[in-house]
């Protein structure tokens, strides 16, 4: 992905327990995450910038600045995001992952879908 993100960790005090992590994702004009899903949900908020997601089915969902949205678990949830215009998009991400699990899973476009040329590995 082109761009940068920051994590912040809490830990919980119980043993065992997943983490909640906030993270800042960052999406340069031009870029995109590439395909891919995610283990946990995510809950994101759009800071700036205009997200355009295409969804497993080719769905294309548009979040503006202010706009929130939840991004279901699994690999049937195959998603991008692509920033199409012309201000990074920023986005607040919030989840719970175990300490070293991975942000996003990249995986190939679906069947009937864009291919990307973006790599989808953010984290």
């Amino acid at each position: 992905m082109g761009g940068w993100q920051a994590t912040a960790r809490r830990t919980r005090d119980t043993a065992g327990a997943e983490d909640l992590a906030g993270r800042e994702v960052v999406i340069e004009p031009g870029g995109c995450t590439g395909w891919h899903f995610h283990r946990v949900p995510l809950i994101a908020l759009v800071k700036s910038g205009t997200l355009t997601r295409i969804l497993h089915d080719n769905t294309v969902v548009v979040h503006l600045p202010g706009a929130s949205f939840v991004e279901p678990p699994g690999v049937e949830h195959l998603h991008l995001g692509r920033n199409l215009g012309t201000i990074p998009v920023v986005l607040y991400v919030t989840s719970t992952l175990a300490e070293g699990e991975a942000f996003s899973i990249p995986a190939a476009a679906p069947r009937g879908a864009t291919p990307c040329s973006c790599s989808g590995d953010f984290g």
